[in-house]
This record gives C-alpha cells, sequence and structure tokens, in this order.
C-alpha cells in the first residue's frame, strides 16, 4: 500500500493520534484524500460538492496552527463530509430534487459549525436519495451513487454518498441523516459503521418543523471508534433545538474500553413480522453469535409488534412529505422528479387528522411494548435490511416491485421502527453475500443508551473485524 493510500484508510482515531504528535499533517492527509476522490469519485459518484482549492486552504491553516505545540482538538485536520442535504453557508441544499437545483445555505447549522469549530477538515458534500423519502441510491439533479462493492448496485439511502464515500477510502468519517433508517442502511450495503443516536442527542434544525421526533443526525465511518470520535463533537445541546439534549458528558470513545460480558441479547431475525431473505437471515445468525463468544446471553425474541408500516406512513412519512406539495408544480416538474416522491406528497395530502392521530397513537403503543420489551434486554439485534443490495436503477428490491408503494418503501427494512420509538441504533458489518455484496447487523439499546449500544457494537467489532476488508473501485465498475 503506498504511503497516500495508508492515510487515505488509517482510521481516524490512528490519524487524530499522529497530527497530534505532529508525525503527519492536515496537508499531507489532504493531498492524500484528494487523490483518491480524485481517482475514485467520477466512478462512485458519492460527492455532488467539493472545491479541492478550499481543501487545500483549509488544510494548510489547520497545519499552521500545529506550531507552537498547542492543544487541539481530537477531530484536527481529520477528512469529513456532510450530506447535501445540511445547511453549509454557500452550499447546495436542494436534497437532489431538480425543482431546487438554486437552493443554497445562508447558513451553518448546528452540526455543521460544531465540526467545523473542532478545527475537522471539510472534503465537501454527498449524494443523497432523491427528497430523502426512499433508501436507493438515485436523484434526477445529481445522478445515481455506485456501490463501491460493485458498480451499478445500490449503495442504499438516504445518505448515499456518505455511505460510499467512506467505504471507498474518500475521508474517515461522514455525516448522514436518517428519518427511517438513512444512516444505516447505507452503511449496511457498504460495509461501515451507521450510528443512529437517541432522540435530541444531536440538535437538528434541517427540518422546518422544530418537534419532529422521528429525524436525527447521525455519524458513518469505518470503524466503530470513529464513529464514537465524530459523536464526541455532533452531540450536545442547542437553543435552535427545543428536542436537543444536554450535554451528557460521555467520552463517547472513552466508553468503548468496557466490555458487555453478561449483556442480555435479544436476537430477532425478524421484529416478528417480516419476511427475510434466507441468506440475509443466515448471514446474521452467524454473526450474532460473536455474542454469546464474548459473553453474552443470547435469546431469540421480540417485541410483539403487528407491522408497523401504515403507522409509519400515516403518522410520520406521508405527512411530513405533504408540505413539499406546494413548494413546486410537479406536474410541470414530470420526468425530472420520482413519481413515487409526488405519490408520497399526494397520499399524505388525503390524510385526515383522525388518520394520523391514529398513526400517532400506534406508534404511542410501540413504545410502551419496546419499553416493557427491553426491561429484559439490555441490546435488540436484527438485520438491517431483509433483502441483499439490489441494481442501482431499481426502486426497491425486486421482491417486492408489484407490491404497493408504502411497502415498495418500508417492506424491506427494519430500521424504521426505532425512528419511531426513538431508540439508539447502530449497523455493523455482518458478513458478505455470496455475491460479494456487504450485509449489515443492527444494534438496538433502551432509550438513551447512546455509549451501550457503541459499546457493544465495539465488542461486536473486536470479536469479527472487518476494517481490513476494501472494495476495488476499479475492479467493481468492470
Amino acid at each position: 500500500m503506498s504511503d497516500y493510500e495508508e492515510l487515505c484508510w488509517m482510521p481516524a482515531v490512528e490519524l487524530s493520534r499522529r497530527i497530534s504528535s505532529r508525525e503527519i499533517t492536515p496537508v499531507d492527509v489532504a493531498e492524500a484524500v484528494l487523490r483518491r476522490m480524485s481517482e475514485v469519485n467520477p466512478t462512485l459518484n458519492a460527492f455532488v460538492y467539493h472545491d479541492p482549492d478550499q481543501v487545500m486552504t483549509d488544510a494548510k491553516a489547520l497545519t499552521d496552527q500545529l506550531a507552537g505545540g498547542r492543544p487541539i482538538s481530537p477531530l484536527h485536520g481529520i477528512p469529513y463530509s456532510l450530506k447535501e442535504v445540511c445547511a453549509v453557508a454557500g452550499t447546495p441544499v436542494t436534497s437532489g430534487i431538480v425543482a431546487f437545483r438554486n437552493a443554497v445555505a445562508d447558513h451553518d447549522e448546528p452540526v455543521a459549525a460544531r465540526l467545523k469549530a473542532a478545527g475537522a477538515l471539510f472534503l465537501g458534500k454527498t449524494n443523497p436519495a432523491e427528497g430523502g423519502y426512499k433508501a436507493n441510491s438515485s436523484n434526477h439533479l445529481y445522478g445515481t451513487t455506485h456501490n463501491p462493492w460493485h458498480h451499478g448496485m445500490t449503495a442504499g439511502g438516504s445518505s448515499s454518498g456518505a455511505g460510499a464515500a467512506v467505504a471507498a477510502g474518500i475521508g474517515q468519517l461522514a455525516h448522514g441523516t436518517d428519518g427511517g433508517g438513512s444512516v444505516r442502511i447505507p452503511a449496511a450495503l457498504t460495509g461501515v459503521v451507521g450510528f443512529k443516536p437517541a432522540l435530541g442527542r444531536i440538535p437538528q434544525t434541517r427540518l422546518a418543523g422544530r418537534f419532529h421526533t422521528f429525524a436525527y443526525h447521525g455519524p458513518i465511518a469505518r470503524t466503530v471508534a470513529d464513529a464514537a470520535l465524530m459523536l464526541n463533537t455532533m452531540a450536545g445541546f442547542d437553543p435552535a433545538d427545543p428536542l436537543s439534549l444536554p450535554s451528557d458528558h460521555v467520552d463517547y470513545v472513552a466508553a468503548l474500553e468496557r466490555g458487555i460480558d453478561g449483556a442480555r441479547i435479544a436476537w430477532s431475525a425478524d421484529l416478528g413480522y417480516a419476511t427475510v431473505d434466507p441468506e440475509i437471515k443466515e448471514i446474521c445468525h452467524q454473526a450474532v453469535s460473536a455474542f454469546t463468544e464474548l459473553g453474552c446471553v443470547v435469546e431469540e425474541a421480540d417485541p410483539g409488534w403487528a407491522n408497523p408500516e401504515q403507522a409509519m406512513w400515516e403518522g410520520i412519512w406521508s405527512p411530513v412529505y405533504s408540505s413539499m406539495l406546494d413548494a413546486a408544480d410537479w406536474d410541470a416538474q414530470a420526468g425530472q422528479v420520482d413519481d413515487q416522491l409526488v405519490d408520497v406528497m399526494r397520499a399524505g395530502a388525503r390524510l385526515t387528522a383522525r388518520d394520523i392521530q391514529r398513526a400517532d397513537a400506534a406508534r404511542g403503543r410501540m413504545v410502551d411494548q419496546m419499553t416493557a420489551f427491553m426491561r429484559d434486554f439490555d441490546f435488540l439485534v436484527t438485520p438491517v435490511t431483509t433483502q441483499p443490495t439490489f441494481a442501482a436503477d431499481q426502486f426497491c428490491p425486486d421482491s417486492l416491485t408489484d407490491a404497493p408503494l408504502l411497502h415498495q418503501l418500508l417492506g424491506w427494512l427494519l430500521t424504521y421502527p426505532f425512528n419511531m420509538t426513538t431508540n439508539p441504533a447502530t449497523s455493523v458489518p455482518a458478513g458478505f453475500t455470496a455475491a460479494g455484496m456487504p450485509v449489515g447487523l443492527q444494534i438496538v439499546g433502551g432509550l438513551r443508551a447512546d455509549a451501550e449500544v457503541l459499546r457493544a457494537a465495539a465488542a461486536y467489532e473486536r470479536a469479527r473485524p472487518w476494517s481490513h476488508r476494501r472494495p476495488d473501485v476499479v475492479a467493481a465498475q468492470r
């Protein structure tokens, strides 16, 4: 491996140590990552906004700050990306929608401001799935993000470019957003770590409403420790988000050191209602055996939910997207916007207040069941998706192409129930299909048990390491 490749693949925690000790500089890192980006991003289409000259200018300024031996942040000089939808002054915030092509942010939202203040090195913005309403990796404005492991296969969504970039070695850290699994799904399908924190752990101001209880920011990284390092900076109260939590003064990286011997693990391949591909089920079942080796007690169990699709559709997804209905003349946009996105908007507009309140009550019952269930367990472990990676030009897996729209969107995911219940959850690599595509394992914890979830993920990582597996992006395109 060349010196520049070594810097691209080096974990952020190690990169941080070497920058702090002045063994390497942010300029060294920037030069390496920009070279990597120039080599593979044209193939992946992971980044949709970046300014190499500005990256080098920032890297030089960060390098100058190392002079004199002053203390620096653990993120000083560490490369990171932001999902395109995240507000950074002067950058696009279109959500990959052609009708919004001229939208430019006029401020830095809290999560972006914190990473910048910590001295992290901003590489640019990554490609989202169109409108963030779906879990594949295409949009009409920027085009499709390809999976680093196989060109032409989906990278998942909606934080598509974030997962692909990290998996391909273009930056150690990536920011994503997660309204139904949009951090965990691309992490699972590209073979990296994606963490959805507890509600309020990271302040969010992206959505116009300030009381949405399903939407989250979260880190995507190649190792659990790197995700924890990013979370240390992202977490904490901000008055712009009235639901944000005060700092819990936890060092999430240090919290990983404790083991999970004796932990009570519930394993469910299907959450009691989903249809799961046999290969996915077997790969994840084998992965769960790591917890037994770690001294945990593993039992097959689930919270006892009925299928929550309808509650998610009527209580969250359709009503939220209906607010976009008047933002453009969608009939005039035909051919430049997903028909399914417009269908979601219109479905939400048809809902009555009674429909939405009934769905919200169903969500409340899910929370009650989950709370009771977690009294007996420390963690719930499931697959992330019920189906393996599919072609990038498909809307959903083959098995769901004739299903109703809500089932095409939600029927292959085991992630969104935990947006509804607000439990922290992470995706970690479970293995690979026979076709060589990554599969993700989801670890869910109790309410606000972020540190515990990351600690379980780190213990699993030690038992089943994965960061040595790297896609050959060039070969994957052939």
